[in-house]
């Protein structure tokens, strides 16, 4: 299957670990956007994820409608039809999901994916992130052990955050004085206590000084080496098969040396959103200005069809978000490992 079953996709993890890869995993927001990273990553050779955030399934469900669970099961059936033309495999996952959204976004998706297993059917999601980093640590896991003992019976992995991802996505800000560096102390908890939930993995968006937003190349500043000291710490104390699977958020503006050192310490996944944002709406800008008089009827003229039919620009939007996948599958030394067999490409 072109969507990863879990064995494949625990594959997959292993396999960017020990290789010392990440996979991009990319936001999207509609059936043209998840058509451009899977069109990105067959083009550079590399599986990948696609996630869907609360904001990006509401509005793929539609303005007057605004359910954000509905817009994510719509984006992922149509990947589970579309990634089947596409010779790579993909993972599905759901973004940053406090607390207070947990029942209205994650669970009634947790809840498809039981269904379907019911009817014999494939998961709808690979994963699901619970986001309790603005919570105390204690509260955070005592919410995550929970939904790790219910996904682990659906073959469903759960993404945790210790620490504060700065900046702002999906209206949801840190404030300044938001603890944006993860401790050892605080993995060795994460470690303790979900490790105790047998037979289930997680991954574990720890932070290093991570923003979300748009900014200059380097004007974040990343320090890649607490994630070096939190393995260690982990490693000491339980041993190597405690070795997390790490998550990279907020990379915009990310300095490539930094990106690097992240991976060779265990990050498997990068989350991209703002910089594939740009990359869409910028050649729609670009079309825009080159077709002035055609996207609009300026001084009584009529226009010109072809300049204002959305597929023009759109099409061309979709070529250039899978040209910045492509750059994102470089970036992130994933390009040409894909786990799919190909006879020509």
């Amino acid at each position: 299957m072109p969507v990863a079953d879990y064995p494949k996709y625990c594959e997959m993890l292993d396999r960017a670990r020990k290789g010392r890869f990440a996979y991009p995993a990319i936001n999207v927001t509609s059936l043209t956007t998840a058509n451009a990273v899977l069109r990105g990553l067959a083009d550079s050779r590399s599986d990948g994820i696609i996630q869907v955030s609360t904001g990006g399934g509401a509005f793929a469900s539609g303005s007057a409608v605004k359910d954000m669970a509905l817009g994510a099961i719509s984006i992922a059936d149509h990947v589970h039809r579309a990634a089947a033309r596409y010779p790579i495999y993909v993972a599905l996952h759901t973004d940053h999901c406090q607390a207070d959204k947990l029942d209205a976004f994650v669970m009634p998706l947790v809840a498809e994916t039981e269904r379907r297993r019911r009817a014999g059917q494939p998961n709808l999601f690979n994963g699901h992130m619970f986001d309790g980093s603005a919570s105390a640590l204690e509260d955070n896991l005592d919410i995550a052990g929970k939904l790790l003992e219910r996904f682990k019976k659906s073959d469903l992995i759960l993404e945790v955050e210790v620490g504060v991802v700065g900046g702002e996505e999906d209206g949801v800000k840190s404030s300044a004085a938001a603890k944006l560096y993860t401790t050892p102390e605080d993995t060795l908890e994460v470690a303790r206590r979900l490790n105790a939930v047998s037979d289930a993995r997680y991954l574990l968006a720890a932070t290093f000084g991570n923003v979300h937003g748009v900014y200059k190349p380097g004007a974040v500043k990343l320090k890649p080496s607490i994630l070096r000291d939190c393995q260690e710490a982990v490693v000491g104390a339980f041993g190597e098969a405690a070795r997390f699977y790490l998550v990279f958020h907020g990379g915009s503006g990310s300095e490539l040396r930094d990106i690097h050192e992240a991976l060779d310490y265990g990050v498997v996944k990068m989350n991209i959103d703002t910089d594939m944002q740009y990359a869409f709406t910028r050649v729609i800008a670009d079309h825009c200005f080159r077709h002035y008089n055609g996207v609009l009827r300026v001084d009584a003229e009529v226009g010109d069809k072809k300049a204002y039919d959305p597929r023009s620009y759109l099409a061309a939007a979709e070529k250039g978000m899978s040209a910045r996948v492509v750059q994102a599958t470089r970036e992130l030394r994933s390009a040409g490992t894909t786990m799919m067999q190909m006879a020509a490409v």
